[in-house]
């Protein structure tokens, strides 16, 4: 099934906001759920997947896997994958990441799922930070048909 139309549901969200959305989101995250997580440089993407790491029960560094492209986080009570495509080569294969198999029992977040083929993973939560640079960000949320009914505010 398609994701529905975009819903906008805080244009406000200072870090503290951003950390708020990522302990809310952590609590109802599922296996085989997969996030995306777009936006500018400095948007707050990495932000937001410490936040959802954090809510899970990691205490440690969250670094961004910018240049090892994904970081695991095996042993949260919901295995997570953290996945930063925004150096991912066109001759790389993203197959190699694993994602089918990060989803069989935990879940993927993916900052720069842009460099992904458009027609894959239709079924992931699409989260778009604007706002870099600012005090404040703009979240713009497009829910798949697992996501409905989550949040009673999400539809």
């Amino acid at each position: 099934m398609a994701p529905s139309s975009p819903i906008t549901i805080a244009t406000d969200l200072d870090e503290a906001g951003l950390q708020a959305i990522g302990a809310r989101l952590a609590s109802v995250l599922r296996a085989g759920d997969l996030i995306f997580l777009s936006g500018e440089l400095g948007a707050g993407k990495t932000t937001l997947a410490r936040a959802i790491l954090e809510g899970l029960g990691h205490r440690g560094e969250v670094p961004s896997p910018t240049f090892m492209l994904a970081e695991p986080y095996p042993d949260l009570p919901l295995p997570i994958l953290h996945a930063d495509l925004y150096r991912l080569s066109p001759e790389a294969g993203i197959e190699d990441l694993g994602f089918d198999q990060w989803l069989e029992s935990g879940a993927v977040l993916v900052e720069w799922p842009e460099r992904l083929p458009a027609s894959w993973f239709p079924e992931a939560l699409r989260l778009r930070l604007e706002g870099a640079g600012g005090p404040s960000r703009r979240l713009t949320w497009t829910l798949p048909a697992a996501w409905k009914g989550r949040w009673p505010e999400l539809g």
